[in-house]
């Protein structure tokens, strides 16, 4: 390690320049006949994660609401409400407006279900953290099919997990059990026991597949009401396409109705299917056993029929990816009516099949299918998360950018991690059902009358017991990026102390600076942390598949005869991760309900939906909605409609991922409009997070087009930001340069009369607390005239 490492990334630390604008050549000539120069400017601020209020953004109580509603509105001073009318009040200063969006995350209390699907969210984001394109546009679209089929599986996971508490461990084992049944009494109707109309194996699963059903039928709800309330939002008109731009500047990049009613359509009747799979799975089996030729051809032909509505959900997934080239408002209706009804039709089918009379049937061990279902599941998962990394690395490989995060394959990495997600959640679920219903001990491991259960499937099992030496390489991580941190922060100690050379030495003092320093570059490490941590899911996964199909048993039984310490390191993995698999979801459950009904916890797990749902849903139609397709064109329309009514200023302000937002937002603007916009952006994550982990939508080149495209555009930064950073644009000779020296923090080493009392380490907030923000803001309005004027062709454009 360097005994006194610089800012790699950046300009000399702890150092602040004085705004240098130094314009380049231009020909003036007649003004913009769209530029009135006595109009006010307008400061559009945008917060970033974990939202504000509008009181705190414009610092003041009183506070209206001009335009939008109770999800996304912007809000102004009641005293600036007409400051239009008023010009002189604002000559010098610019009017501030405040565009709260924190409802889109973490509105009401049903967001908090939205827990329940952070493997969907998470699998979405990597089908946009693909390496670019490279002029190959095949692998790019095989890149999204792989992406895509990934996250199907997910859903087919959810059900099946569904479909195994449901009618595997409910109604065939322990409604199947006179020890298991006799002690719930909710159960009384399906016994065996009671020998009553529900009590055929067929007819207790028939019924118990209403609640998988119903799952589906949930999640589709929620999908579709979100659709109307996101996807739908007209973006603004007008707006060109620049087939040499970026694609957050297409004009149906923030509009994905089409594709997600496909998915929605496909995801929905792949529920529908699993659950009549299960049905018709082990009722055909026992027909086949009991030579009952009407009802053997009956399940030939049902199976065939789910087989050959699973081909057309496969080849709806594979067939369409996004449409962002233009506004594409079409529906394909009859796709989307017809195969979810189709796959329900299916269903209805077989709990008819299953429920027709079999008195001679008993329901003995595990239901049939179970275990090859998750084990073809899981294998499948971890051979589409292979292909996806071949994938990744030839798109990287043809078009390399620096700084892409593990070069590539950040896309792959991210989708193990929801699949792993998806097997703790669903292996949760089991587990604890498992044990709720098995009052004896541990599913699958006692024998005799006090084991009514013989459990989930044994893959299951042992996905729980590698949940333990996960832990241990989580843990082997934080050990050792803690302890570079704290030798990161000794080598700081003489670089911070360099940088205040008039002040008094305070060892604590700089000690503080220089941990704060530290600790904020971890974010840079974050694609090791996560490709170790990745592999060691993607190897361990295959560890518990392979011990599944080989044995046949769960860890502990499977270790019998085996070395002591090889038996007792099984049985302790087994014991802890079925432990640790239901703690986990019983946590899942409790921060849920908490977040129900508290707001300030709603919004605590809104940081984590403001940072994963801002992309569209291009991958899983059941993940939480895209909030930038409302926000974006909020801003887009707002911005546009401002300048062109009062023909003014206007520089849009975005703190952390509020900067995302206002980029996001320019892009879509018109050429003309964009022009008399000035972007300020502080504590962004454009470069550091986003450029690194999205190259294809962030990279070097699409930032560089920005600028290009926004004259006026300045990036303040500090070292001790955990997420902001610079953006790295090196702007063409004569041009001004996007990024300012990283800011002094804090803005005092000591007491002085300006700060009496200890400046505080800001970090990542109170960006509008350093006298520099106020002093780029002015120079950005100052440099817009300039834009108004009709380009020429001169060096800077």
């Amino acid at each position: 390690m360097p005994a006194a490492p610089a800012a790699p990334d950046g300009p000399p630390p702890q150092t602040r320049r004085a705004p240098a604008h130094t314009p380049g050549p231009r020909v003036p000539e007649a003004p913009d006949p769209d530029t009135n120069p006595d109009a006010p400017a307008l400061e559009l601020l945008v917060h970033g994660v974990g939202g504000a209020t509008p009181e705190e953004m414009l610092g003041d109580p009183r506070t209206t609401r001009v335009t939008g509603d109770a999800t996304a509105a912007v809000f102004r001073r009641t005293e600036d409400v007409d400051a239009e009318d008023r010009p002189g009040d604002h000559r010098n200063k610019p009017i501030p407006e405040a565009y709260v969006w924190s409802n889109l995350t973490s509105g009401n209390g049903i967001r908090a279900l939205w827990l329940l699907l952070l493997p969907f969210m998470v699998v979405n984001l990597a089908h946009w953290m693909r390496p670019t394109a490279g002029g190959s546009a095949r692998t790019v679209r095989f890149y999204g099919v792989l992406v895509r089929l990934v996250a199907l599986t997910l859903t087919l996971l959810l059900v099946a997990a569904a479909c195994e508490v449901a009618l595997d461990l409910t109604a065939w084992q322990c409604a199947g059990s006179a020890s298991c049944s006799g002690e719930k009494s909710w159960l009384g109707f399906l016994s065996t026991a009671h020998g009553g109309w529900w009590s055929q194996p067929g007819r207790r699963i028939a019924l118990a597949a209403l609640v998988p059903a119903a799952l589906t039928g949930l999640l589709w709800y929620l999908s579709h009401r979100t659709w109307s309330a996101y996807e739908s939002q007209q973006p603004l008109p007008g707006a060109e396409e620049d087939a040499a731009g970026p694609a957050l500047g297409r004009p149906g990049f923030w509009y994905g109705r089409r594709l997600v009613a496909r998915l929605r359509a496909a995801h929905t009747a792949a529920g529908f299917l699993v659950v009549a799979a299960a049905l018709t799975a082990a009722t055909a089996r026992h027909d086949r056993a009991a030579d009952s030729t009407v009802l053997d051809v009956c399940g030939w032909a049902l199976q065939g029929a789910l087989l050959a509505g699973a081909a057309v959900v496969v080849w709806v997934v594979c067939r369409r990816g996004r449409t962002e080239s233009r506004f594409d408002t079409a529906l394909d209706r009859a796709l989307v009516g017809l195969l979810p009804a189709g796959a329900l039709v299916g269903l209805v089918l077989a709990v008819l099949y299953a429920g027709w009379s079999r008195p001679a049937w008993s329901s003995v061990g595990r239901l049939d299918g179970g275990a090859r279902s998750f084990g073809l599941l899981t294998l499948a998962q971890l051979l589409l998360v292979l292909a996806l990394a071949v994938t990744a690395v030839l798109l990287d490989r043809r078009a390399p950018v620096a700084r892409t995060a593990m070069r590539g394959l950040g896309g792959p990495a991210v989708a193990m991690l929801a699949c792993a997600l998806g097997g703790v959640m669903t292996g949760g679920v089991a587990q604890r059902v498992a044990d709720w219903l098995d009052g004896s001990g541990t599913p699958g491991m006692a024998t005799g009358p006090d084991a009514p259960l013989a459990g989930p499937p044994v893959l299951l099992t042992w996905q729980a017991s590698v949940i333990p030496p996960l832990l241990l390489v989580l843990l082997a991580l934080a050990l050792y990026y803690g302890v570079r941190t704290w030798r990161l922060r000794a080598a700081l100690r003489p670089v911070v102390e360099a940088g205040h050379p008039t002040e008094r030495p305070d060892p604590v003092r700089t000690g503080r600076i220089a941990l704060a320093r530290a600790a904020a570059e971890l974010t840079d490490h974050a694609p090791r942390m996560l490709a170790a941590l990745s592999g060691a899911t993607l190897v361990l996964g295959g560890i518990a598949l392979t011990g599944a199909v080989l044995y046949d048993e769960v860890p502990g039984r499977a270790a019998e005869g085996t070395p002591s310490p090889v038996e007792a390191v099984a049985h302790t993995a087994q014991s802890l991760g079925s432990w640790l698999i239901g703690f986990g979801f019983l946590l899942l459950v409790t921060w849920g309900r908490r977040a129900y009904r508290d707001p300030k916890a709603r919004r605590t797990i809104g940081i984590l939906w403001d940072v994963g749902t801002f992309w569209p849903r291009a991958a899983h139609p059941f993940a939480p909605p895209c909030y930038a397709e409302r926000a974006v064109p909020d801003l887009t329309w707002r911005m546009a409609t401002w300048t062109e009514r009062t023909r003014g200023r206007l520089v849009i302000s975005g703190h952390s991922q509020g900067s995302v937002l206002a980029a996001a937002a320019v892009w879509q603007l018109p050429r003309r409009t964009r022009r008399r916009v000035a972007l300020l952006t502080y504590g962004a994550p454009l470069e550091r997070l986003y450029g690194r982990w999205f190259p294809a939508y962030f990279g070097p080149a699409c930032l560089r087009h920005l600028h290009d495209e926004v004259d006026c555009w300045r990036n303040l930064w500090r070292h001790t930001d955990p997420i902001g950073g610079p953006v790295r644009v090196v702007p063409d000779e004569g041009r001004h340069p996007v990024d300012h020296d990283a800011l002094l923090d804090p803005l005092a080493y000591g007491r002085t009369r300006t700060h009496p009392l200890p400046a505080p380490i800001l970090g990542h907030s109170d960006y509008q607390a350093d006298p520099v923000f106020a002093a780029e803001r002015d120079a950005l309005l100052d440099r817009l005239p300039e834009t108004n004027l009709p380009r020429q062709n001169t060096p800077h454009g």
